[in-house]
């Protein structure tokens, strides 16, 4: 994901430069490389490079919406990009049963032999169907150094928060990694708003539906991966370990949960197709933090049956949909034609960066308050289970309170030209 964030911008300023497709599919087969690396990876090191070769596949999210937008007639694509959105709900329908029998029979590395062979045929299908789009931009400066100190900040914030619990939240090297990862962020900050063409226009961000479309679909994402992260952990737990949750439910079984998650998923994202041109991307990033905030309350507070944790599954489902669907319509309603790739980016690193962060606070925080030894084996107390979804819930509510903020009538702010900078930050002051 921090891979996928430091790319995003450079990626995007390619694909404004020298073509969407291009770039999309200099992503897709990067991506492949690093299936590759992670498959014949003789130890953990290579296997972190070919994970984040993968990442790659971040900033392919965008670049795919910027195509469609360049691309398709205007009359459908609020439908098409639910369309391809939903796509991914249905590619989790089968995922668990895939993911198991690659285990059962190939190992982990079956798995990324599978990628690699997928991607590879994706990348083939997007240069024999898709056009390249026409739209492009004068700009002809990459900043390189912006996106080296971005990574290189958020990479030492996230190593001291993530083994602070270990290493103790005073130790000397918590502290160092976090100082220095704040250090360099400042910098990036003070080098972006100096640069004639900075990696990310900060700038930009002033104007209330970027800023705040990146920061709703950010925090979602953010909740989103948690909730991914959790929910299997607590149905997995065997109940002879007697913490009070779980059901000992196999890779395979977890499939029973997996499943409707993703079918609500896909039918919610489709619905916003058809509705999001009537009430608005505003209104359904709104709606979205409802199902996902009731989910992670219900997941927390009420999982003794298998049934009832099923039912949390899909009301999820439909929260994840209505988000990514919402986030999508508003990057594109957001944001003029001409800077959709580098607007789009800036948004993309918002949400990966919210992606990375989001898990890593919300393990924190359960580190600290319920973790317990069983045989050896150190598992989560079921007041820590219980603590991380009502973060979750928490994070959904203020996604859904920045979404509230942004502008009525998204759905028509594409049609007007964006303000320069100097007249962004005017009109805000």
């Amino acid at each position: 994901m921090l891979a996928g964030a430091m790319s995003s911008p450079i990626l995007g300023k390619l694909a404004d430069m020298h073509g969407k497709r291009r770039v999309l599919l200099l992503a897709v087969t990067g991506a492949a490389v690093g299936a590759v690396v992670s498959a014949v990876a003789p130890t953990f090191g290579w296997f972190l490079v070919g994970r984040a070769l993968q990442g790659l596949l971040g900033p392919s999210m965008f670049l795919t919406y910027s195509l469609m937008r360049d691309v398709f007639p205007p009359q459908i694509l609020a439908l098409a990009v639910s369309i391809v959105t939903a796509g991914l709900g249905i590619i989790l329908i089968p995922a668990p049963w895939v993911t198991g029998w690659l285990l059962d029979h190939y190992g982990f590395r079956g798995i990324f032999w599978f990628f690699a062979i997928a991607l590879v045929v994706l990348a083939v299908a997007i240069r024999l169907t898709t056009e390249e789009s026409t739209v492009r931009t004068a700009t002809q400066a990459v900043d390189y150094l912006g996106a080296v100190l971005l990574g290189a900040g958020l990479v030492g914030v996230l190593t001291g928060v993530s083994f602070g619990t270990d290493w103790g939240c005073s130790s000397a090297r918590t502290v160092a990694f976090i100082v220095a990862g704040v250090a360099l962020l400042a910098l990036w900050v003070i080098t972006a708003l100096r640069t004639s063409e900075p990696l990310i226009d900060l700038r930009f961000f002033a104007r209330r539906s970027v800023g705040l479309t990146a920061l709703a679909s950010g925090l979602g994402s953010g909740m989103i991966g948690g909730f991914a992260t959790l929910l299997p952990i607590m149905v997995m737990m065997p109940t002879v370990a007697g913490l009070g949750y779980g059901f000992g439910t196999s890779a395979e079984g977890y499939a029973i949960y997996q499943a409707p998650w993703s079918i609500a998923s896909v039918l919610a994202g489709l619905g916003v197709g058809f509705a999001v041109r009537r009430i608005g991307s505003r209104r359904v990033l709104m709606t979205s933090a409802v199902p996902l905030a009731l989910a992670a309350l219900g997941a927390g507070l009420m999982h003794d049956s298998r049934g009832l944790v099923v039912v949390w599954a899909a009301v999820f489902g439909i929260g994840q949909g209505l988000l990514y669907s919402g986030a999508a319509n508003a990057v594109i309603d957001a944001v003029p034609a001409s800077l959709q790739g580098s607007m789009a980016s800036m948004v993309q690193v918002v949400q990966l960066a919210l992606g990375a962060v989001v898990p890593v606070v919300l393990f924190a925080i359960m580190n600290g308050r319920g973790v317990t030894v069983v045989q050896g084996a150190v598992l989560y107390r079921e007041s820590g289970v219980t603590t991380g979804f009502v973060v979750l819930a928490a994070v959904a509510a203020l996604a859904g309170i920045a979404a509230r903020w942004l502008p009525h009538g998204m759905g028509h702010q594409a049609e007007l030209p964006l303000p320069a900078p100097s007249q962004v930050l005017a009109a805000e002051a």
